[in-house]
């Protein structure tokens, strides 16, 4: 087989496989992740079931590749705004507030893509090892923003009386080696709380939870991501 033939088949496979997640999401959209059915998804392309079958084997393994770049793109947003804050040589604490804001802008323009990811599990659903990676970006942004601020001496250790318990600490140890960032377990605890504070407090917005309290929500957002840089320790 020719190489231009290979090529024009992957091209044909990569556009209907984008199709198939796009069809998916839209039922994602209009029925939620429990109601995803590779038929259902099938009957909106005009496609046999059978056919869908060849890009997806299982409903589960749609749902990791929408799952996997529903990850990609939110960490692609908190790690473009990053780029964009090096770039320009804003403060750590200006770095930080960018990511934050990059995940809730990322999380306002694709609410139903949000709730696949952060929101209730699906039934019936693990997602699988694979996905770990994906779901970590944002999470690694964060760190980078500390990482920085504390070689340069920019970050302030939790004071004593507020520190960790010991358990809490071993694990963020754990962590420090894992993703090999030089912190101190203590800042790196912290960081881990800021991180799921972050995606609760864009939950809540996106939920309704915040209805009838909230009303200045841009200011509450960035209220709250202020609150969680003096939790980590960056200075102003």
């Amino acid at each position: 087989m020719s190489s231009r033939i290979q090529g024009a088949r992957q091209r044909a496979r990569g556009e209907i496989t984008t199709a198939i997640k796009d069809e998916a999401r839209r039922h994602l959209a209009e029925e939620g992740a429990s109601r995803l059915s590779l038929r259902a998804v099938a009957r909106g392309l005009g496609m046999v079931s059978s056919a869908l079958y060849r890009y997806f084997p299982s409903r589960d393994d749609l749902l990791t590749a929408l799952i996997t770049d529903a990850y990609d793109a939110v960490g692609a947003a908190a790690e473009a705004a990053l780029a964009d804050a090096e770039s320009v040589g804003d403060s750590h604490l200006v770095r930080w507030r960018a990511v934050c804001r990059a995940v809730r802008g990322w999380g306002l323009a694709h609410p139903h893509e949000y709730a696949l990811i952060y929101g209730s599990p699906v039934p019936g659903y693990s997602a699988p090892s694979s996905t770990t990676q994906s779901a970590a970006r944002v999470g690694l942004a964060l760190f980078a923003v500390l990482r920085d601020a504390y070689a340069c001496g920019a970050l302030r250790e939790p004071p004593r009386g507020a520190a960790a318990p010991e358990a809490v600490l071993k694990d963020a140890e754990r962590l420090i080696g894992v993703i090999g960032v030089e912190l101190p377990p203590a800042v790196a605890a912290e960081a881990v709380a800021a991180w799921s504070q972050l995606f609760g407090l864009v939950g809540f917005e996106l939920f309704g939870h915040f209805t009838g309290v909230v009303d200045a929500r841009d200011a509450f957002f960035d209220h709250a991501v202020e609150r969680l840089a003096d939790q980590v320790g960056l200075r102003r």
